[in-house]
């Protein structure tokens, strides 16, 4: 974005206006990394624009910026002090080894900002993904003409567990039902949580409410809007990845925690700052939330249900994988959860379904070796 210019929007979409210019604010933080890296990725850049959704298209410019920032500092592979700097003839001396080697380095690596040094550890997951980035990055200057060899066969492999292998990480029922609760009741929260509690509790509600029910991304939620919902229908609009549009239906449940909140918490009009009018999820600053506090929110109320620390509370993605695992075990259809929750193959939803919950408890609840042992004495 324009450095002290303010951006007017004239929207004729069916987009509502956040949308558009959450949109365009990944569009506009895309634009700004493509000016810090070289001219000569100018056919990379186009490829991404053209066939990875903008997120997406975020990620990849961040790691291949990084991958540029490490070439200034890290090595003698560039005379260059800026990665702009960096010439199309030296990226064409880079070699398969010195991309293994720069893999390596982001297993472990620290950066000094004013008086502290933050030190950081990366598992194979980001490393396969930063691997990734740099591969389409090389695969595309080859295609481009810009380099004389593809290099990316060269590359090391790097083991990471498929999705079969992982273990489903989400709250049992039991222990959605705990959280609900502290979220009612406040119970289990530290006297500084509850002080918040006191003025969020029912958007707080409402908001683990959608993310079980629903299985929404976080993004999806964060988006939502006071007009997004239909009450009178019994259905809302959710803006999903790709461009696509969902009409969702309202269960009682939904209902009255949503209504609880809009009619009993959610701010005045004149306590809402310019331009977040619409938000659905407000601060207690009048603004519409942010993913970061969603996330720091499900993380605590999460915590309480597993009874574990706050650390170690749950991510959004697995109130999604809570939804699925649920559904599921009701009996529902694998290809209707597929629909609901919007995954691109049904061998994704196949994953959850999979996953029985119980099963380990069932296998070693009739092994009570030292209850059998007591028995006997």
């Amino acid at each position: 974005m324009a450095e002290g210019k303010t951006v007017r929007l004239h929207n004729r979409s069916e987009k509502p206006d956040n949308i558009v210019l959450k949109e365009h604010e990944i569009v506009t933080k895309c634009e700004d990394i493509q000016k810090e890296l070289p001219s000569f990725m100018r056919g990379f850049f186009a490829y991404l624009k053209g066939n990875v959704l903008p997120m997406t298209r975020l990620a990849y410019l961040t790691d291949i910026r990084f991958f540029c920032q490490y070439l200034v500092d890290e090595t003698d592979l560039t005379r260059a002090t800026s990665t702009r700097e960096i010439t199309r003839t030296e990226f064409n001396e880079i070699m398969a080894v010195d991309v293994n080697l720069f893999i390596d380095y982001c297993r472990s690596y620290r950066v000094e900002k004013d008086n502290e040094i933050i030190l950081y550890e990366n598992t194979n997951k980001t490393l396969a993904r930063k691997k990734s980035s740099v591969s389409v990055l090389f695969k595309q200057l080859y295609r481009d003409g810009i380099i004389d060899k593809n290099i990316t066969d060269g590359f090391d492999p790097i083991r990471v567990p498929k999705a079969s292998e992982r273990e489903i990480k989400a709250l049992q029922d039991d222990e959605v039902m705990i959280m609900l609760d502290a979220v009612t009741t406040g119970a289990n929260l530290t006297p500084k949580e509850h002080q918040y509690w006191e003025k969020t509790k029912r958007r707080d509600k409402a908001i683990l409410i959608l993310f079980i029910t629903y299985g929404l991304r976080l993004f999806e939620l964060q988006q939502l809007n006071v007009s997004s919902f239909n009450f009178s229908r019994g259905e809302f609009k959710i803006y999903r990845k790709r461009d696509k549009e969902a009409i969702m239906p309202l269960n009682q449940s939904v209902t009255a925690v949503l209504t609880d909140y809009l009619e009993n918490e959610r701010a005045d009009e004149e306590r809402i700052q310019e331009g977040h009018e619409d938000a659905l999820f407000l601060s207690l600053q009048g603004r519409r939330m942010t993913e970061r506090a969603i996330r720091d929110l499900v993380k605590k109320y999460t915590s309480i249900g597993m009874a574990t620390s706050r650390k170690s509370g749950y991510s959004p993605h697995k109130l999604r994988a809570t939804a699925a695992t649920s559904l599921i075990g009701r009996g529902n259809s694998i290809f209707d959860v597929q629909a609901l929750l919007d995954h691109e193959q049904v061998t994704t939803t196949q994953l959850y379904a999979n996953h029985k919950m119980n099963v380990k408890r069932d296998l070693v609840k009739d092994m009570e070796w030292e209850l059998e042992r007591k028995e006997r004495d």
